[in-house]
């Protein structure tokens, strides 16, 4: 330690991060067992047990909570994960440098904009009154279409929207891990015939697997966490049936209601199924001979 201490100094700000905001909190998850008076305190507030595991699992909301976050991420797996892949593939094959990062820019831009802009502007495109779409429809003789009050919208709404924010940012990881394939392989490929559409299948897909295997095994720890800011600020009244997730549930009931000890409960239960499908899916890759994340 005394040798790379300055190495040590480096991370230092990196580990004091994750103690302060990760570690330290995890006290809080007591919440969960506990009836919590702010009165009492936190130490002295009734043991509880399992009473509020109990009553979210058996809450008629549990299902509807579990549809609608499952359906959304599920949409985001198969829908939003492939894109930024593809986007870096494209770039690769791109042979103009002027034109490769003019469009990787343009991709990029999105990313920086809040989802409160990103909603912004897709109810001033979309409302039924005055949006710019409407408007252009109901001058080529057709009805206004309720795409931000018709529940059949919503979740292809929600994944268009994560598409169009962050599909660009998330060309950067893939398009450094082709970066990083030997390009003698190319050459290689080239001698023994292969076209273009034949290398990318055999030599560059081939060497980007082990990147696609591992942020797909993030993702899926993250197949409860939908995003609670974009679908906050989307939901309206007629929506609620298809928008409420466990991450607005646990908003609406621990913060706005008081209620700390069973919002906790449920939080603690989508960090559970992150863990578990993590671990499942690390096991399931080094199965088929994948490196997979630890």
């Amino acid at each position: 330690m005394k040798r790379d201490r300055y190495l040590y100094l480096l991370i230092l700000p990196g580990l004091l991060f994750f103690f302060i905001f990760k570690y330290v909190p995890l006290w809080g998850l007591l919440l969960a067992f506990k009836n919590y008076s702010p009165f009492l305190g936190f130490w002295e507030s009734d043991w509880v047990g399992l009473k509020y595991f109990r009553e979210f699992f058996t809450s008629p909301d549990f299902g509807l909570l579990f549809r609608n976050t499952m359906a959304i991420s599920f949409l985001n797996i198969v829908f939003f994960f492939p894109v930024p892949i593809i986007l870096a593939l494209l770039l690769n094959e791109a042979r103009l440098l002027m034109f490769k990062r003019f469009v990787q820019t343009v991709i990029y831009l999105p990313h920086f904009l809040s989802w409160v802009v990103i909603v912004g502007i897709c109810f001033l495109l979309l409302s039924q009154g005055t949006g710019l779409v409407n408007n252009l429809i109901v001058q080529h003789g057709g009805k206004p279409v309720p795409f931000l009050t018709e529940p059949g919208y919503f979740w292809a709404m929600l994944t268009a929207q994560s598409i169009w924010k962050e599909a660009g940012w998330g060309t950067i990881i893939f398009l450094a891990a082709l970066a990083g394939i030997n390009q003698e392989l190319y050459e290689a490929a080239k001698v023994d015939g292969a076209n273009r559409w034949q290398q990318m299948l055999n030599v560059t897909l081939p060497g980007i697997k082990s990147t696609i295997i591992v942020l797909l095994i993030l993702r899926l720890g993250q197949v409860l966490d939908v995003g609670f800011e974009h679908i906050y600020l989307m939901t309206s009244s007629p929506v609620s049936s298809v928008a409420d997730v466990f991450d607005t549930y646990v908003y609406r009931l621990g913060i706005q209601n008081g209620r700390f000890g069973y919002a906790t409960a449920a939080g603690i239960f989508k960090s559970v199924v992150g863990l578990v499908l993590v671990v499942a899916a690390n096991r399931l890759a080094k199965k088929f001979g994948e490196e997979g994340l630890y």
